[in-house]
């Protein structure tokens, strides 16, 4: 089975353009792809995580793979499943987050001479003239067609409207793609599948400009990699790929959770695991399955922050759940200044502090659906409030039936 065959048996192929070509490509190691990553935040999150596990899979076929960051369209924003617009970012905030995804996704790609590229889009972009780009660029794209895309439908439907500096965010993508071909060599775009508009942008402009003969750029679309976004959302906000903005403990319990109906498809789509052995696992059942979910949090864990992060999370969650001791458990360190002036801290407070919710209102509803135990007893009082004393033994906090913290001093 060749590497093409192997995504689209994986469930990772939703559409594509010249498949046959596409599939000589990918299988001959001759592709040089880019996924673009959009520096809204300092860290990269669940929902880029199929992306990333797909480079990695080309890269390790032989394929050469460029992680385009949009230091330059992130200055306007994609309106694809937004209703609203983007707060405005500074340059310098867009730069330090471009750095930050670097070292991040080196723990997936390897980056170097003859091997992976990270580019900037705020190289070409940022510069732009602007009569020129319109003259050069904009000629090539109609108003209609644009219109028919599903991003700019939903944004025209929304109460805000869409802004004319959005409805430019087509036209940057495909220029994209086109700098990427006349630079890099680039001759294939991945990219999710609400970003499939964006994507024939590209590869028709590159087809306009350079002519059908010179043209071999190809576009693909990922099956889940829209739902990865929304994937990489909680009930107590994103979960990270940063250990400092979520522990490794709290991302393999995320895997840990994941529904029964998702959990083979996960592991079909995120791990390495060989398929002979993933489809063994197809007719588990029961008991099995929660089997499945530590295969997959553990595999996970694992590749983000290695071995040894994902043995300690492994063995924290079957010590917590198994009613063994705290030893493991994830540890929220509370300050004087967390303490008001009667000398108490009260339980809301600890569960912001604790990241188990992200809001007081979310922490005292928690408490209200009796959804809290402090040392294994519910809490129903919303004002309850501890003294520094009361952490000078265990203080465990439980958020729902599976979110522990230990608070300490």
């Amino acid at each position: 089975m060749g590497v093409y065959e192997e995504l689209v048996e994986r469930g990772l192929i939703a559409q594509t353009t010249d498949e046959d070509k596409i599939r000589e490509l990918v299988n001959s190691g001759k592709a040089v792809f880019y996924i673009g990553f959009d520096p809204t935040a300092d860290s990269l999150h669940v929902g880029h995580f199929m992306a990333m596990c797909l480079m990695k899979r080309l890269q390790m076929a032989g394929n050469t793979p460029i992680a385009l960051v949009g230091g330059g369209t992130a200055m306007i924003g994609d309106p694809t499943g937004r209703t609203d617009m983007r707060t405005m970012m500074t340059t310098e905030i867009i730069d330090h987050n471009c750095e930050c995804f670097k070292k991040q996704m080196s723990r997936f790609i390897e980056f170097g001479e003859g091997k992976a590229m990270m580019v900037n889009n705020a190289d070409w972009l940022r510069d732009l003239n602007y009569i020129e780009f319109i003259r050069d660029i904009g000629s090539m794209f109609k108003v209609n067609n644009m219109l028919r895309a599903e991003c700019y439908k939903q944004r025209l439907a929304s109460e805000d409207g869409l802004s004319f500096l959005e409805f430019n965010y087509m036209l940057m993508q495909s220029y994209d793609f086109l700098k990427l071909y006349e630079e890099y060599g680039c001759n294939l775009e991945f990219g999710g599948d609400d970003q499939w508009s964006n994507m024939l942008g590209g590869r028709e402009l590159i087809r306009r400009k350079l002519g059908k003969e010179d043209a071999q750029a190809m576009t693909i679309t990922l099956l889940l990699n829209s739902e990865g976004k929304k994937m990489g959302k909680t009930a107590n906000g994103a979960v990270w790929l940063d250990p400092e903005k979520t522990t490794p403990y709290e991302f393999y319990q995320y895997w840990r959770n994941v529904d029964d109906s998702d959990v083979i498809n996960c592991i079909k789509m995120l791990t390495f695991l060989p398929l002979d052995e993933i489809h063994a696992m197809e007719s588990w059942e029961g008991a099995e399955l929660n089997k499945a979910k530590e295969i997959l949090a553990y595999q996970l864990t694992e590749l983000v922050h290695g071995e040894e992060e994902a043995k300690k999370a492994e063995t924290a969650a079957k010590s917590i759940f198994g009613g063994g001791g705290t030893e493991n458990m994830p540890e929220t360190a509370l300050t004087d200044e967390d303490f008001r002036e009667d000398g108490t801290v009260d339980l809301i407070g600890i569960l912001v502090k604790a990241g188990l919710v992200g809001t007081r209102g979310e922490g005292r509803r928690a408490i209200e659906q009796n959804g809290v135990a402090v040392n294994g007893e519910k809490v129903t009082d919303v004002k309850a409030a501890y003294t520094k004393d009361d952490f000078s033994q265990e203080f465990v906090v439980r958020r729902g039936k599976k979110n522990f913290r230990k608070i300490v001093m």
